[in-house]
């Protein structure tokens, strides 16, 4: 396929909880997947709320039932908290077993490339482990993959933290995130797709002399904060990409960014 005919529909969803999820909203998520038949869902981290097995159990068969290839990142959600210490840094992850082939999964689509990058540690020099974190390894990998990738792809990114704030009322705080940006930019990524702070967002930044989007979906959850529950539908038509933000309302699809070219 030439690089000016691809055509391609994401769905980027975040911030599910179970154990704290929007019902409705979360089946007609499924319902708009079934309908819509998007080329791929990505699901950007906390698909719980306090990383309980049962809260994995459900969310695996939630994204298991979507007709579409899936790819999830681990949010600060999903591992366990402070009262449960010896889980959290011997074997945070033994709960994962209902999306195991999910988590951290790099998705090539016709023309389109997308990346993991986990923002998320057992542990950091601070009080609060709610925010994010870019660790050197995981940076490294993401970088790999933009250069494995086929020439001309777009690069989309997917982490569970915004990089850097956003201006929204939930902050992600990254601790390197400033830093990743940069190298992601200079890699070639085209745009980081996050969530975390529960309201949609499309923010175009300038980072080594390159132009690259911080987009984050909101939430599915009950846990909502200036934006009903909702979710983004990434839309790309040749050289450009544009994101909209649907929530369950009967208004039309609200576009939160211009139609970009990316051929720069």
């Amino acid at each position: 396929m030439e690089k000016g005919e691809r055509m391609a529909k994401l769905f980027h969803v975040s911030d599910v909880h179970f154990g704290k999820e929007d019902k409705a909203a979360i089946a007609w998520f499924a319902e708009r997947v079934e309908m819509e038949k998007p080329d791929a869902v990505i699901m950007t981290g906390d698909l719980t709320m306090r990383a309980r097995t049962r809260e994995f159990e459900a969310g695996g068969a939630w994204l298991k039932s979507l007709a579409a290839p899936v790819t999830v990142e681990i949010g600060n959600h999903d591992i366990p908290y402070y009262w449960d210490p010896i889980r959290r840094f011997i074997a945070p992850y033994t709960r994962y077993a209902a999306i195991e082939r999910m988590i951290e999964r790099p998705l090539e689509l016709p023309g389109v490339t997308v990346v993991p990058l986990k923002t998320i540690a057992r542990a950091q020099w601070r009080m609060n482990w709610s925010k994010g974190y870019v660790g050197r390894a995981s940076l490294a990998r993401a970088l790999q993959l933009i250069a494995d990738a086929p020439k001309g792809n777009l690069i989309f990114v997917a982490a569970h933290h915004p990089l850097i704030e956003a201006g929204t009322k939930g902050t992600a705080k990254t601790w390197r995130g400033e830093e990743a940006l940069s190298e992601l930019a200079a890699a070639g990524a085209h745009a980081v797709l996050s969530g975390h702070v529960h309201d949609p967002f499309d923010v175009p930044v300038h980072r080594s002399g390159r132009m690259i989007r911080m987009i984050g979906a909101g939430t599915l959850s009950v846990r909502t904060r200036n934006s009903p529950p909702g979710f983004n539908e990434l839309r790309v038509h040749g050289d450009q990409f544009e994101t909209l933000s649907r929530t369950q309302s009967d208004e039309p699809k609200h576009s939160i960014s211009e139609t970009v070219e990316t051929s720069y």
